[in-house]
């Protein structure tokens, strides 16, 4: 398996805003952890449905124009685990405009995405340090 092939694919149905590609890549029994949400993990999604429709409401119709640029991956073929890095910019429903860096963890098993656990960093005001 080929996974630095498979993280620039998904980078790739992600910039397209191609939800069948996306899930395409997913296992039934995938798990996708959001950075936002209530939770010391943020929001969880588990099974393959419930994955795209996380992805549907909090990535495609939360940021409309969502984009992810300057993207980087890494691969440890032993771990089967692949992380992409990444710069996420789009406007939310109400216009504003989001820039932040994050990452994606990839988990695999055989040939599909089993978990993807997102981070991004904070964005706060411009005094903040």
């Amino acid at each position: 398996m080929d996974i630095r092939s498979k993280l620039t694919a998904l980078c790739e149905a992600f910039n397209a805003h191609d939800l069948d590609s996306i899930m395409e890549f997913f296992a039934d029994d995938c798990v996708l952890e959001m950075p936002r949400g209530s939770k010391p993990w943020g929001s969880r999604f588990e099974g393959k449905r419930n994955v795209r429709d996380g992805l549907a409401a909090t990535r495609f119709e939360g940021l409309p124009d969502v984009h992810y640029g300057d993207a980087e991956h890494f691969v440890d073929t032993m771990a089967n685990t692949g992380i992409s890095k990444w710069t996420l910019t789009g406007t939310t429903g109400e216009g504003k405009k989001i820039e932040v860096r994050g990452c994606d963890f990839y988990t695999f098993r055989a040939d599909e995405v089993i978990r993807k656990d997102s981070y991004w960093k904070i964005v706060e005001g411009p005094s903040s340090a």
